[in-house]
């Protein structure tokens, strides 16, 4: 796992990917927002994430930290709350001939979270934002769908100001 600067970034650097699963899972398997929260909140979904482990190359079921819950649940609510809102801007920014509805159903959670924060999170600056949705979107994607969501929430940040 990444090596970070404070406990308080790494907690809420793993509320974002807990998000985007949550996200996901509330989309897709059409679960109830409230008890999606509770289950990440109490540890009994998302307590481990797959990585490779660098010295034998195999993949390996690894502990994830605790997460900053607060901040977790904000994203969460604040995707669904504004889900429709957020669909119709990330939709004006895709290339011609791409639609939302079409894209791989993680990075449209992915996306969701990311625009989510972009909007309504004047706390953290933008670039380093952008770059961990980024890295999030390395965890789950190979080149193509990482440079994709870099060059999408670069433009809809510069739009922002």
């Amino acid at each position: 796992m990444a090596k970070f600067v404070s406990e308080k970034i790494r907690m809420k650097s793993e509320a974002r990917l807990a998000a985007v699963q949550a996200t996901y899972m509330i989309a897709f398997g059409q679960l109830p927002v409230d008890e999606v929260i509770k289950d990440f909140c109490d540890g009994s979904v998302g307590r481990f994430v797959i990585e490779e482990n660098p010295l034998t190359c195999a993949e390996e079921m690894v502990e994830v930290t605790e997460l900053d819950k607060p901040y977790f649940t904000e994203i969460v609510r604040g995707v669904h709350a504004h889900k429709q809102e957020l669909e119709k801007s990330l939709s004006l920014y895709l290339a011609e001939g791409y639609s939302f509805e079409r894209m791989d159903g993680t990075l449209q959670a992915l996306l969701l979270c990311a625009v989510y924060e972009l909007l309504n999170n004047h706390e953290i600056d933008t670039k380093i934002l952008i770059k961990e949705y980024v890295d999030l979107a390395y965890a789950f994607f190979s080149k193509k769908e990482p440079k994709m969501v870099n060059a999408l929430l670069d433009s809809i940040a510069k739009d922002r100001v």
